[in-house]
C-alpha cells in the first residue's frame, strides 16, 4: 500500500533543495504504548475539505486504495530484482479485499513493501505541502462536482479519500525490513500509532509477513460498500488492468448431497411400517430396501466462502489490437492516468528489429495543468515493463521534453531485469526505444482526423513548436504537423505549411510570415501592406513561441521563410522594377542622406526606400539576424530573464533599418522641405516624428517617451491654433467668500429650526384646549 505518491520521493526532493514544508507532528504516549499525534495543519485542513465537500462520487476511495496497494507491490517487486533476500521472501504479490458485515468494516490488504512505524507517521500524518495546497486551491476554485472527484489522486492525497465513507480508518502494516507490525489509526481529527497486537488483526489474519491492511469502519450511509456485488463492480470499473491479482472475499450457495441422519431414517421407517400391509415382501423389494439403506442421502443448500479473482484480463498491450474494443482501450487509459475523459487518439504497436518491444500510447484530450511550469521535469506518464514486470515510470529520457504529454506503457523483451533504475537510464537500448516512440508518436498525430486535429492543436500545438526548436532530427516531420492562422484563413481558420506551399503564387519564392501578440495587430501591421496588396498569403504568428520556432526552421519543401518585419523581403525582381527602383533612389538620395547622417544620426542602422509599404509613411525593420519588435517585447517581458544578460542586451541595442515609403505624401513633402532648407527646425521635428511613429507602429518601444510626448503636444497646439508659448494658468472663477457662506448657512438654519425662546413664545400664543379652533381632519392618502 502506498497512500501518498509524493512521500517516497521526499528524500530525493530534499536533496535537490526543494522546500516541501514537512512539519513534525506533536505527540504524546500513554501507558499502553499508544502514541497520539496531531495532523500537520495542511493535512487537517485538506481532510476537512474532503469530508465536508459534497462529493457525488464517493466510490473513488476504493480506486485510490487499490492503486496505492499496487504501487506498494510494484516497489517490493523492483527491490527483489536487485536484492536476493527480498527475492527469496517475495511470496505472492496480490491484493485482497474483504467485507466484515458484523463490524461494518472493509479491509483492503496487500503484500507490498509495507511501512515501518516512522513511515506510518511520516506518510500518513504529513505530506508534501505543495501537493496539499494545490489540492485545496483547485478544490476551492472549482465547484464542479465531477471535476472535484478527479482531483483526488492527482495531488498525492488519495489515501485520505477513505474518510469520504469511513468514520475511522486503521492501517496495520509491516515493513519488509522490520520484525514488528504497527497500527496507525485515525478518526480524521488526530491519529495514533502503536505496535500491533492480536486484537488489532480485525481481518482475521495472522501477523503480516510483509505488507499492509487498511481497515475502513464505514459510515451508516456507506454500508452499501460492504456488498460483494458493489465491490466487484467497482474493482472492474476502476482496477481491471492492475498488474497484480485482486481477490474479493465472496460467498455463494451450492447444492450438495449429504447423508440422512439416523434419526431421520428411523422416523421414515416408522412411517413406512405404519402404512405397510402384512404382505410378505418379495425378494426384489428386499433388495431395493437394502440398497436404499446403504446410500440414503438428501440434497441441501450450503453457503461457502472463498476468494474470487476479479481482474482476470491479461495486460491489454499484450493482446492483438484487432481483439480489443474501443471501450477496453478507454478503460485501460483511464486506469493508468486517472483521467475521466477518453483519449483523443492512440497507437498500439510492436517494434521489431534492433530490439523488440510492445507499446500502447495515448494522447489525452486536455493538456495537464501547469505543464509548462514543469517543462523538462521528470514525470510518470510512460510506464516501462520488462517481460511484463513493471520496472519504473520515473524516467527523464524515455520521451523528449516536448512529448511529455504522451501517456502509455512500453514492454520490452530485451532490456535486462536485474539492474537498477539509474543504470537502466543510461542503457543504450533505452535510446533506441526513445527514437521509435518519437517516430510512432509523430505518425499517430499525423493520423488524427481533420475534425479533431484543431482541438488537438489548441491543446498541444505549443509542444510541437518546441519540438521544432529542440528536436533537430525530426524537425521536418514536426513541420508538417504545424498549423497557423493566415491572411486567407481569417482569425478562426488554420492552414498547414503544406497547404500554404500548395497555394503559393507561381512567381512566389518565399513563405511570408509576421509575428505579433494578436491577429488584429499583425493583420493591420504596416509590414504586410504591399505583400497583401500583391495577393500573397501571409502566415500570422500570434503565439509567444511562434517566431522563435520558425527562426529555427530554415525552409519547408524547398521554400525559405521570410519574416516580413525583417530585411531581405523582395516582391518584384523584374528588370523593369530594378530600373524604377534605381531612379527612385536617385530622386530621394538627399532625403535618405539627411535622415541617416543628420536628423537620425546614431538612431538607425541605415535608411532605405521601402518595397513593403503601400499605405504607411515609414517602418522600422530588423536586420536579418536582429530582433523584431515582437521578439524585443517578449524578451523584455520575460520574468525569468537575468538582470544582466549580455546576449539580450546585445540584441536590444542593435539599431534598426528605417524604410520610408517614397509614394506617401508626407515623405514627398519632407523631401521638398529638405531640398528647400534642411536646417529648418520644422524639418528636423518632422523627421523625428516620422521615426517615432514608425517605431511605435513597427512594434518597438520608444527610447525617449518624454520627448515624444512634447512633440505630440506641439503638433496639437499647432493644429488647434494654440500659441506654442501659451502658458499653463490656473482658471480664475469667482466664488463666495467663506464668511459670507457661513452667514448664509446660519441664516438658513435659523429659518428652518426655531430656537427654544421662539418655541416658548409660540406656546404662550397658542389658545387653550377650549379656545382651540377646530382643525381639518388630516389626509391619510399622502
Amino acid at each position: 500500500m502506498r497512500p501518498n505518491r509524493r512521500a517516497p520521493r521526499l528524500a530525493i526532493l530534499l536533496l535537490l533543495g526543494f522546500s516541501l514544508s514537512i512539519v513534525h507532528t506533536a505527540h504524546s504516549q500513554d501507558e499502553a504504548g499508544v502514541e497520539k499525534h496531531a495532523f500537520q495543519a495542511e493535512v487537517s485542513r485538506m481532510m476537512k475539505l474532503i469530508i465536508n465537500s459534497l462529493y457525488t462520487n464517493k466510490e473513488i476511495f476504493l480506486r485510490e486504495l487499490i492503486s496505492n496497494a499496487s504501487d506498494a507491490l510494484d516497489k517490493i517487486r523492483v527491490l527483489a530484482l536487485t536484492d536476493k533476500d527480498t527475492l527469496d521472501s517475495l511470496g505472492e504479490l496480490e491484493i485482497r479485499i474483504k467485507a466484515d458485515d458484523a463490524r461494518g468494516a472493509l479491509h483492503v490488504m496487500d503484500t507490498g513493501v509495507g511501512m515501518s512505524k516512522s513511515e506510518l507517521i511520516t506518510n500518513l500524518g504529513t505530506i508534501a505541502k505543495s501537493g496539499t495546497s494545490e489540492f485545496i486551491k483547485k478544490s476551492l476554485d472549482n465547484p464542479e462536482k465531477v471535476q472535484l472527484n478527479d482531483l483526488i489522486g492527482q495531488f498525492g492525497v488519495g489515501f485520505y479519500s477513505s474518510f469520504l465513507v469511513a468514520d475511522k480508518v486503521s492501517v496495520r502494516s509491516k515493513s519488509h525490513q522490520e520484525p514488528f507490525e504497527h497500527v496507525w489509526e485515525s478518526n480524521s481529527t488526530e491519529f495514533s500509532v502503536k505496535q500491533a497486537s492480536v486484537e488489532d488483526r480485525l481481518d482475521g489474519s495472522d501477523q503480516l509477513k510483509r505488507g499492509s491492511v487498511v481497515t475502513l469502519h464505514l459510515k451508516d450511509e456507506a454500508k452499501d460498500f460492504l456488498k460483494p456485488d458493489t465491490l466487484r463492480e467497482l474493482i472492474k470499473k476502476y482496477s481491471q488492468f492492475i498488474n497484480f491479482p485482486i481477490y474479493l472475499w465472496t460467498s455463494k450457495t451450492v447444492t450438495e448431497e449429504v447423508p440422512v441422519d439416523d434419526d431421520e431414517s428411523t422416523d421414515e421407517k416408522k412411517d413406512e411400517d405404519a402404512t405397510s400391509t402384512t404382505e410378505k415382501p418379495t425378494d426384489d423389494v428386499l433388495e431395493e430396501e437394502k440398497a436404499e439403506t446403504k446410500k440414503k442421502t438428501k440434497k441441501v443448500e450450503k453457503t461457502v466462502y472463498d476468494w474470487e479473482r476479479i481482474n482476470v484480463a491479461k495486460p491489454i498491450w499484450q493482446r492483438k489490437p484487432k481483439d480489443i474494443s474501443d471501450e477496453e482501450y478507454d478503460e485501460f487509459y483511464k486506469s493508468i492516468t486517472r483521467d475521466h475523459q477518453p483519449p483523443i487518439v492512440r497507437t498500439h504497436f510492436t517494434a521489431e528489429g534492433e530490439l523488440t518491444f510492445k507499446s500502447l500510447l495515448f494522447i489525452p484530450k486536455v493538456q495537464p495543468t501547469e505543464s509548462f511550469n514543469k517543462y523538462g521535469n521528470k514525470n510518470d506518464n510512460i510506464k516501462l515493463y520488462v517481460k511484463r514486470v513493471f520496472i519504473s515510470d520515473d524516467f527523464n529520457d524515455l520521451m523528449p521534453a516536448y512529448m511529455r504529454f504522451i501517456r502509455g506503457v512500453v514492454d520490452s523483451e530485451d532490456l535486462p531485469l536485474n539492474v537498477g533504475r539509474e543504470t537502466l537510464q543510461q542503457h543504450k537500448l533505452l535510446k533506441v526505444i526513445k527514437k521509435k516512440l518519437v517516430r510512432k508518436t509523430l505518425d499517430m498525430i499525423k493520423k488524427i482526423d481533420d475534425n479533431k486535429y484543431i482541438d488537438f492543436w489548441k491543446e498541444f500545438g505549443t509542444n510541437l513548436k518546441l519540438g521544432i526548436i529542440e528536436d533537430q532530427n525530426n524537425r521536418n516531420r514536426i513541420a508538417k504537423l504545424l498549423r497557423f492562422h493566415s491572411s486567407k484563413t481569417g482569425p478562426d481558420g488554420w492552414t498547414s505549411l503544406e497547404e500554404y506551399v500548395k497555394n503559393m503564387l507561381p512567381e512566389q519564392e518565399q513563405i511570408f510570415y509576421i509575428a505579433g501578440s494578436s491577429y488584429d495587430e499583425v493583420s493591420q501591421s504596416p509590414f504586410v501592406e504591399s505583400v497583401l496588396k500583391k495577393g500573397y498569403e501571409v502566415l500570422y504568428l500570434t503565439d509567444a513561441v511562434d517566431e522563435y520556432t520558425l527562426s529555427n526552421l530554415p525552409d519547408f519543401d524547398g521554400k525559405r521563410f521570410q519574416n516580413v518585419a525583417k530585411e531581405g523581403l523582395t516582391l518584384d525582381k523584374s528588370k523593369k522594377r530594378e530600373l524604377y527602383k534605381k531612379a527612385l533612389e536617385g530622386k530621394y538620395a538627399k532625403l535618405v542622406s539627411y535622415l541617416q547622417e543628420t536628423a537620425l544620426k546614431g538612431k538607425v542602422h541605415k535608411v532605405v526606400l521601402s518595397e513593403r509599404l503601400s499605405e504607411s509613411p515609414a517602418a522600422l525593420v530588423a536586420t536579418a539576424f536582429g530582433w523584431t519588435g515582437n521578439m524585443e517585447r517578449l524578451a523584455k517581458s520575460n520574468a525569468h530573464s537575468k538582470t544582466n544578460d549580455a546576449t539580450r542586451d546585445y540584441y536590444l541595442q542593435q539599431k534598426k533599418i528605417l524604410e520610408i515609403n517614397p509614394h506617401h505624401p508626407v515623405i514627398k513633402e519632407l523631401l521638398k522641405r529638405v531640398e528647400a532648407d534642411e536646417s529648418d527646425e520644422r524639418v528636423q521635428e518632422a523627421a523625428s516624428m516620422v521615426f517615432a511613429i514608425a517605431t511605435v507602429r513597427s512594434g518597438y518601444m520608444l527610447q525617449d517617451l518624454e520627448d515624444f510626448g512634447k512633440k505630440i503636444e506641439r503638433y496639437m497646439r499647432t493644429d488647434l491654433h494654440v500659441p506654442l508659448d501659451a502658458p499653463v494658468e490656473e482658471e480664475q472663477i469667482e466664488v463666495p467668500e467663506e464668511e459670507s457662506a457661513t452667514k448664509t448657512e446660519e441664516s438658513t438654519k435659523t429659518e428652518e429650526e426655531p430656537t427654544k425662546e421662539d418655541e416658548s413664545t409660540k406656546a404662550d400664543d397658542e389658545p387653550t384646549t377650549e379656545e382651540k379652533p377646530e382643525t381639518a381632519t388630516p389626509r391619510t392618502d399622502l
